[in-house]
């Protein structure tokens, strides 16, 4: 009878463990379980490592591709994909606010630095009276620009400039600096006809620039106010405690990837490790502003 007793509850514990999925991912039917993932760019070094490494606990990744910064959201809360990985805290948060779609951000990945760079000069101390700047045009990164010019002693901004304002919130301006807001795809094209542009370190890179190398001032890592620009994996409010998901969130920052993103941006990108209580945190306060 004894004997019968442990045979049951073994048997009762694994279909628990069963029906809640286990840690591999996988489903009650013992079925890989299979990750749509949309980002910009999958030819990035730490994709593959990350399928692999998801693969052996039973969670298949498919990447799918997007062109355009808020195709990916869109196709998330549509349920064309499980999650995506593409954008800052930031813009996750302004996107959910602006759309009513509830997306949120599950684990943190890299912070890619936005730098300012020139064909024209080597320091921001040669910049000249009226000189014309470029910098990006969609709110996040207009407003995450003007802070990288008040860091680099170019403007002042007024006390309550927030994430996503705009030149009208410029309070003095001492060389009389021309800002010219433009499509960020455009800003390493103009190069030629400024005399510094602020160009994000994805794009950068895809123009043949090197942030760390070719920029000529660039944002600080270490800089506590860099958190609104940390890129997420994101996904919909209902499934941000599915486990699977979770998984995916943690295998990316694990040592291999973090080897992987340095070599493939040359240093250009850091794997930052947010708490879930600090991603929350970050983004509520953000969605709410």
């Amino acid at each position: 009878m004894k004997k019968f007793w442990i045979v049951a509850i073994a048997l009762i514990a694994s279909l628990g463990l069963a029906a809640c999925g286990g840690a591999s991912g996988k489903s009650t039917d013992g079925e890989t379980v299979k990750v749509r993932i949309g980002v910009n760019g999958a030819d990035g070094a730490q994709w593959p490592i990350l399928k692999e490494k998801a693969a052996k606990e039973g969670i298949e990744i498919e990447l799918v591709e997007f062109a355009d910064y808020t195709l990916p959201n869109n196709a998330l809360a549509q349920k064309d994909i499980e999650l995506n990985a593409f954008q800052t805290i930031a813009f996750l948060a302004q996107y959910s606010r602006e759309s009513g779609n509830e997306l949120v951000p599950i684990g943190s990945t890299m912070f890619a630095p936005m730098g300012l760079f020139s064909d024209k000069i080597k320091d921001v101390s040669e910049l000249k009276k009226g000189d014309k700047i470029a910098i990006p045009d969609d709110a996040v990164s207009q407003a995450r620009a003007l802070r990288l010019l008040e860091s680099a002693g170019l403007l002042t901004l007024s006390d309550d400039f927030g994430l996503f304002d705009d030149p009208t919130k410029i309070k003095e301006n001492k060389l009389g600096l021309d800002i010219i807001p433009m499509t960020p795809q455009q800003t390493p094209r103009a190069l030629p006809d400024v005399t510094a542009s602020v160009i994000n370190n994805g794009i950068a890179g895809q123009a043949g620039l090197s942030p760390v190398e070719d920029s000529i001032f660039l944002e600080d890592e270490n800089d506590e106010n860099i958190i609104p620009y940390i890129n997420t994996i994101a996904a919909r409010a209902e499934d941000k405690d599915n486990e699977a998901y979770r998984r995916i969130a943690e295998l990316y920052q694990e040592e291999d990837i973090e080897q992987a993103v340095k070599e493939d941006t040359n240093g250009g990108s850091i794997l930052i490790n947010l708490s879930r209580e600090q991603l929350d945190e970050s983004y509520d306060r953000l969605k709410n502003d």
